[in-house]
């Protein structure tokens, strides 16, 4: 079981498949930029293309742990709730002493996170709640926290250091710091799940629950520990959301979980577990970034940008039906012809 890799077999129909996937998306994106750009010439420019990764790092940060969380074929819905009392716990710190370096808070939320995902991950791992009573459940008590923690009040821009803000609007070497960050996290998930044993196990654990049972696997500690990683991401996400926007409220990020669920479709990633690459990932977020950006530039109404990217991530998911039905087709007819030529050649070996 551990011998399931990210890349699957070579060869493979579903390998094959995943490859046209992520060419079909490298198209769309193609032509929705190309599109785009004819109707309003300022999309392509320097100043817009930053403004886009900028604003679709934390999304694309988040959508890591959410690939890794769907590739156990679970979910989780309280990132946000998690991103808020995160970001509003480093910002009444930061707020009650100015001097404390960003990198502390960074620290601080991410563990505060991490520690949300582990109940989650405990939730579900030890006593089978499903991911989404344990994580909806989840997301209600860690809302209600925020508010008790900041007493219904607001955190405001002139309440944070610069240095604070500073981890969202600096820059290393022209390049914003989000950017920079969700780049780094994106190469260490890239080798993770690609080449540990841990990452292999994770896409095992989505594959076949009761295979990686029985062959000794340790699921419920996989499964716990993908929510942790979640829950970090989700922290160190809250408080890089609240350092950009420099304001902190109870319902920072509302509903934001629903974005990266759409991202990590869009990207490949199954929602019944299992499939996914980070490839397709990266370009399920850019995909999302970019509508969420052009779409207001050609003077899409609000409602209509809602329906447009809602039709997108549901052509999305119907594609991913249609892909896992073909694999589990291709998947029975190869057994079919094994079992065939088996009996055959015992046929030969009687005679």
């Amino acid at each position: 079981m551990e011998a399931v890799n990210a890349k699957g077999l070579k060869g493979s129909p579903s390998n094959v498949v995943e490859k046209f996937r992520e060419l079909g998306l490298v198209i769309f994106i193609v032509v929705v930029s190309a599109a785009v750009q004819a109707r309003n010439h300022e999309f392509l420019t320097v100043l817009n293309i930053g403004q886009i990764l900028t604003n679709t790092a934390i999304l694309g940060i988040l959508s890591a742990g959410m690939m890794m969380v769907l590739l156990t074929g679970g979910i989780d819905l309280s990132i946000g709730a998690i991103m808020a009392f995160s970001g509003m716990v480093t910002a009444l710190t930061v707020w009650g002493n100015p001097g404390i370096p960003p990198v502390i808070l960074v620290l601080e939320g991410t563990v505060i996170g991490a520690a949300v995902g582990f109940v989650t991950g405990f939730l579900i791992a030890r006593f089978s709640i499903l991911p989404i009573i344990a994580s909806l459940g989840l997301m209600n008590v860690i809302r209600g926290l925020t508010y008790m923690v900041s007493g219904g009040q607001w955190v405001s821009a002139y309440q944070m250091s610069e240095g604070f803000k500073a981890l969202a609007t600096g820059r290393i070497l022209g390049v914003n710091n989000l950017v920079v960050i969700a780049i780094i996290i994106y190469l260490l998930f890239y080798y993770f799940i690609t080449y540990t044993r841990t990452g292999r196990r994770i896409y095992a654990v989505g594959s076949n629950p009761e295979a990686a049972e029985i062959t000794g696997l340790p699921r419920k500690r996989i499964v716990t520990l993908v929510y942790v990683l979640m829950g970090a991401l989700a922290g160190l996400s809250g408080v890089l959301w609240v350092a950009k926007f420099a304001s902190a409220q109870g319902d920072t990020a509302a509903g934001y979980e629903m974005n990266v669920i759409a991202a990590c479709v869009l990207g490949g990633v199954s929602v019944s577990g299992g499939r996914g690459k980070v490839a397709g990932l990266l370009l399920g977020v850019i995909l999302f970034g970019i509508l969420a950006n052009a779409l207001p530039l050609i003077n899409v109404s609000p409602f209509w940008q809602q329906a447009i990217q809602g039709l997108v991530i549901l052509a999305a998911i119907i594609s991913n039906v249609l892909i896992k039905r073909n694999n589990d087709r291709a998947v029975l007819r190869s057994r079919d012809r094994a079992s065939a030529a088996g009996t055959e050649n015992e046929a030969r070996s009687a005679s």
